[in-house]
């Protein structure tokens, strides 16, 4: 039963995860405020998060990011060393390329003259605002430096759909190429939101995150990680 319905949670959690992903490909609705770039903020407000479960005493065994997630899950494990697994699934290495098919050619010229691009749908429909300092968040967040800060202690799982038009498949092989502890994993004919084969991705999911159960050699400095591992082996 453990196995069944850890299966069952981890389907749920990235379907709510990639759905995203997907209304952001469709149009965005909200009135929330979105930012391009962002990368370094929304690493620091993970690390909030994370600290808060720890003060609550609430297992941390892996965070997870999704396409520009991706990139913030790995920047997070660039920076701060106390989880032992990161997962990032499609996300973008060369964060300087994929700019032109949402801003449109001369972005740089157009965002100097104005200060900011405001990104409209295919029907000219407004779905958010880029300010040039976002733009720069992105053009400077170096995806290369953080792979290469990432503990070698610290797990990282790469996943990507061969068929993804929007991020392309070979940005994760340049992941592969500098993290050290590092499993790539391909899934053929998946496309960015994984629409076919989500339930691929949960059992590629699961199965890296239950090898850690299985591994009795947890560094000292991610000892208080040992409980959750425990935790995992009793539900798995």
């Amino acid at each position: 039963m453990g196995r069944i319905w850890l299966e069952y949670y981890m389907k749920r959690v990235l379907r709510i995860l990639l759905s995203f992903a997907t209304a952001f490909n469709q149009k965005r609705e909200s009135e929330g405020s979105f930012m391009y770039g962002n990368y370094r903020r929304e690493a620091k407000d993970l690390r909030a998060v994370v600290q808060h479960f720890c003060k609550k005493e609430r297992l941390i065994t892996a965070i997870i990011g999704h396409s520009k997630g991706g990139n913030v899950v790995l920047l997070y494990a660039s920076n701060y060393n106390d989880v032992p697994t990161v997962i990032n699934i499609s996300g973008r290495f060369h964060l300087e390329k994929g700019i032109e098919g949402r801003l449109g050619k001369d972005f740089l010229q157009r965002i100097k003259q104005n200060g900011f691009i405001d990104v409209k749908n295919r029907k000219g429909k407004f779905e958010y605002h880029v300010t040039e300092e976002s733009l720069l968040d992105r053009l400077t967040t170096d995806s290369h430096a953080a792979c290469l800060l990432i503990n070698q202690n610290c797990r990282v799982l790469t996943i990507h759909g061969t068929m993804d038009k929007i991020v392309p498949s070979k940005d994760a092989l340049e992941f592969a190429r500098f993290i050290r502890n590092h499993k790539l994993h391909l899934i053929e004919g998946a496309d960015h939101e994984y629409t076919s084969h989500q339930d691929e991705l949960a059992t590629v999911v699961l199965d890296f995150i239950r090898a850690i159960g299985e591994d009795k050699n947890i560094p000292e400095h991610l000892q208080s990680c040992k409980r959750r591992v425990n935790f995992i082996k009793s539900h798995i």
